[in-house]
C-alpha cells in the first residue's frame, strides 16, 4: 500500500485527490501541503468531499492541509512513499527541486497527465489554458464567451478553483450571475480578479472545489462550457477544443515552465498575446518560429493585441470624459498597483496599469517599496523583481487592510489601478484613481482563424 501525499496550493491537488487518489484501492492519502497562497494550510479537507461513499470510508476524518516548508518531517511522520505533484506555474528548477527534497527523503515523486483527471461533459468543452500566469487568459475567456453569444449560444464560464475560504464546503460549487454574489461568497481580491468581469459582462460563471458538481450544474444551463483557466494549469474538464495563450513579453517560457509547456503540445490553437507591447511584429515572429519547432507545423499560431484603456469615475459613479481622465495621469507622479498574481508567482515586473501610466504620460512612477505595510513588506522581499509596482494583495482581510494602508500612505498625485476589478468595491483611496481596462483584439486574419477553430460548437 503506498502511502500519498500530495503537494498542492489549494486546487489542482483537491481535484486530483476527488477525481483520482481517493478511488486507487492501492493507495492511501495521507495529506495535502500548500503554497504559493498566504493562510491555505492549517486547514482541513472536509470528509464530505473524500468520496468515502466510495473507497471505503478511507478518509472520515477528511485531511489535514500543512505548509510544503514541513514536507520532509511530514515524509517522516506518515512513512509517506510517494509525493504527487499537483499545482502550476513552477519553473523547471522549482519543479526539480521538488522531486530532490522528495527523493532525499526516501520518496517517489510522481505528476499525473491531464487525461487521469480530467471530467468528460455532455456538451462542447472550449478550454483556455496558457503557458504562464498573467499572459491573458481570463480576455480571452470573455472575448470568447462574447464570439459564442453573439451566434445565440448559451454559455457557462467554469474558473480555475480559488478556494481560500477557511471551511472549504462554503466552496464546494459556486454560481455567479450578478455583482452581490463575490459578497455572499466573501471573495478575496484575487478572486474579484478572476471573476467580476465576468459578471458585468453576463457570463453565468462557476468556480469551488467540486468540479464533478460544478460541471454537472454548469451543462444544465449552457450550450457550450469554457473552462478559464487559473495559473498556467491544464484543464479539469476533458476538451473538445484547446486553445494555449502565450506571452510575447516573455517568449521563451513556452517550454521552461510547468505545466505550461504540457498545454502549449496539446493545443488545438495557440495564441500569443500582447503583441502590440512589442516593439515590432517581427518580434512575435520569431516567437512563432520558436514554437513552431515544439509544437510542429498543424497547430494554427495566431497573434492577439491585448488593449489598454483607461477609465475613471466621479463621486456619482459617472464615467468622466477622456480629457479629464487624462489630466489625471499626465505629467503626474502616479502609484501603479497590478494583478497580484501576474506580478508575483507570474513573475511579470509590470501589468497593463504599469502600460497605461507610461502610456498616458505620467511623470514618474513612484517606487511604493518605502511605503509598504504589514504583509506588502514581506512580498517585496520575496518577490525581488518588483520594482514601480504595487501588486493588488487581498488574500484575506488582514492583507487587505495592509494593502489599503500601504495606498493611503504613498506620496502621489494619482492611482493607476491594473488589477482587473473595480478596486475601489473593495479598498478607499484618498487620491483619484484611473482604472486600466483591457480586452483582446484580433486582426481580420486571426479573427477568421479563431471563427474557424469555434465552427464545430456553433
Amino acid at each position: 500500500m503506498e502511502k500519498l501525499i500530495i503537494l498542492g496550493a489549494a486546487g489542482r491537488d483537491f481535484h486530483d485527490f476527488m477525481t483520482y487518489w481517493s478511488l486507487q484501492p492501492n493507495v492511501i492519502v495521507q495529506c495535502f501541503t500548500g503554497t504559493q497562497i498566504p493562510g491555505i494550510d492549517g486547514r482541513l479537507f472536509p470528509a464530505e468531499l473524500c468520496n468515502n461513499d466510495k473507497n471505503g470510508n478511507r478518509y472520515p476524518n477528511g485531511l489535514m492541509i500543512y505548509s510544503e516548508n514541513e514536507l520532509e518531517s511530514l515524509i517522516k511522520k506518515f512513512d509517506a512513499t510517494m509525493c504527487a505533484l499537483a499545482y502550476s506555474d513552477l519553473n523547471y528548477d522549482t519543479v526539480q527541486s521538488l522531486a530532490a527534497r522528495v527523493n532525499a527523503a526516501g520518496c517517489k515523486f510522481i505528476q499525473l497527465p491531464p487525461k487521469l483527471t480530467q471530467l468528460k461533459s455532455s456538451k462542447p468543452i472550449v478550454a483556455i489554458c496558457a503557458t504562464r500566469t498573467g499572459t491573458g487568459k481570463s480576455q480571452t475567456t470573455r472575448f470568447i464567451a462574447d464570439y459564442l453569444k453573439k451566434q445565440g449560444k448559451k454559455i457557462a464560464v467554469v474558473r480555475h478553483p480559488m478556494p481560500y475560504d477557511q471551511v472549504l464546503l462554503n466552496q464546494r460549487c459556486q454560481r455567479y450571475e450578478v455583482l452581490d454574489d463575490l459578497v455572499k461568497y466573501k471573495c478575496t481580491i484575487e478572486e474579484r480578479e478572476e471573476y467580476e468581469l465576468h459578471i458585468e459582462e453576463g457570463n453565468l460563471l462557476f468556480a469551488g472545489v467540486d468540479y464533478e458538481m460544478i460541471l454537472r450544474e454548469a451543462e444544465k444551463d449552457a450550450d457550450v462550457v469554457i473552462w478559464d483557466g487559473g495559473n498556467n494549469d491544464f484543464s479539469f474538464f476533458k476538451p473538445d477544443l484547446t486553445i494555449c495563450v502565450a506571452d510575447a513579453l516573455r517568449e521563451g517560457h513556452e517550454e521552461h515552465f510547468f505545466p505550461g509547456e504540457v498545454n502549449m503540445r496539446m493545443a488545438d490553437l495557440i495564441m500569443i498575446n500582447k503583441v502590440n507591447s512589442l516593439p515590432s511584429v517581427e518580434v512575435a515572429m520569431k516567437q512563432v518560429d520558436h514554437i513552431r519547432r515544439l509544437v510542429g507545423p498543424n497547430t494554427p499560431i495566431l497573434l492577439g493585441n491585448s488593449v489598454v484603456t483607461p477609465e475613471a469615475r466621479d463621486s456619482t459613479g459617472a464615467v468622466l470624459d477622456a480629457d479629464t481622465v487624462n489630466a489625471m495621469v499626465a505629467g503626474k507622479r502616479v502609484l501603479v498597483i497590478d494583478d497580484g498574481p501576474t506580478l508575483t508567482h507570474g513573475g511579470m515586473p509590470f501589468g497593463a496599469g504599469f502600460v497605461l501610466a507610461k502610456q498616458m504620460g505620467a511623470k514618474e512612477i513612484v517606487d511604493p517599496h518605502p511605503f509598504a505595510k504589514g504583509s506588502l513588506k514581506g512580498v517585496f522581499q520575496k518577490f525581488q523583481h518588483l520594482v514601480n509596482c504595487l501588486p493588488a494583495m487581498g488574500y484575506g482581510d488582514e492583507q487587505i487592510k495592509d494593502l489599503q494602508a500601504t495606498v493611503k500612505s504613498v506620496d502621489c498625485d494619482c492611482v493607476v489601478a491594473g488589477t482587473p476589478i473595480n478596486l475601489e468595491s473593495v479598498i478607499t483611496f484618498d487620491k483619484p484613481c484611473v482604472r486600466a481596462r483591457y480586452c483582446l483584439r484580433l486582426d481580420e486574419k486571426y479573427m477568421g482563424e479563431m471563427k474557424s477553430a469555434l465552427v464545430p460548437y456553433l
